[in-house]
């Protein structure tokens, strides 16, 4: 299959195309920075990007973060920040994809999950939680066989430690990539590459 993973120099998008080219996966890696550019509060990048990239298979976004913020900030634009990047970026990744995926296509997005209360994280959690609904939604009205999912993981071990916090207190990158590529064996007779 032939798969662009957006956000593919972070920790978990590095993890997910790595885990992808190893079962013999063509993938082009984006990010902002990097050979194939995409910013996904940048339209016109994820536009350039389909533009430039033909006969996709599947696009799998783990570009999608968002900063803790305290609810009483004096600024909203710490709060829009992930509404417009996490968020409504990643719907309208979906909608600009959807003419370029071959049929039966996949596209994976990412959301969070708190397992526990969080301080700084009820914008975050509101984004996830829309973005989750949004999926199951959509993913209904998605034409041609293409499936739509969501990945919603919680911590990543290698961020935490990466904030000099326990990273046992995570999942490590390579676990929460297999969630991802599961979803594109879930799509292909017997798991293989198509």
């Amino acid at each position: 299959m032939k798969i662009i993973v957006i956000g593919a120099t972070g920790t978990l998008g590095s993890a997910v195309a790595r885990q992808l080219e190893e079962r013999g996966h063509e993938v082009v890696r984006a990010a902002r920075r990097g050979p194939v550019r995409v910013d996904l509060e940048d339209m016109a990048s994820v536009e350039a990007l389909f533009a430039s990239v033909r006969d996709v298979d599947a696009v799998i976004c783990c570009a999608a973060s968002g900063r803790l913020t305290p609810l009483d900030s004096p600024s909203d634009e710490d709060f829009t920040a992930g509404l417009q990047g996490k968020l409504l970026g990643q719907v309208h990744l979906v909608r600009r994809a959807l003419p370029h995926l071959r049929d039966g296509g996949v596209i994976v997005l990412t959301s969070g999950v708190f397992e526990k209360p969080t301080p700084g994280g009820a914008f975050g959690a509101l984004v996830n939680a829309g973005l989750d609904a949004f999926v199951r939604a959509a993913a209904v009205d998605m034409p041609r066989g293409l499936h739509l999912a969501v990945v919603s993981p919680g911590w990543v071990a290698e961020t935490l430690s990466g904030r000099g916090l326990d990273p046992s207190d995570g999942t490590p990158a390579a676990e929460v990539a297999r969630q991802y590529v599961a979803h594109l064996d879930a799509r292909t007779p017997g798991g293989r590459q198509r």
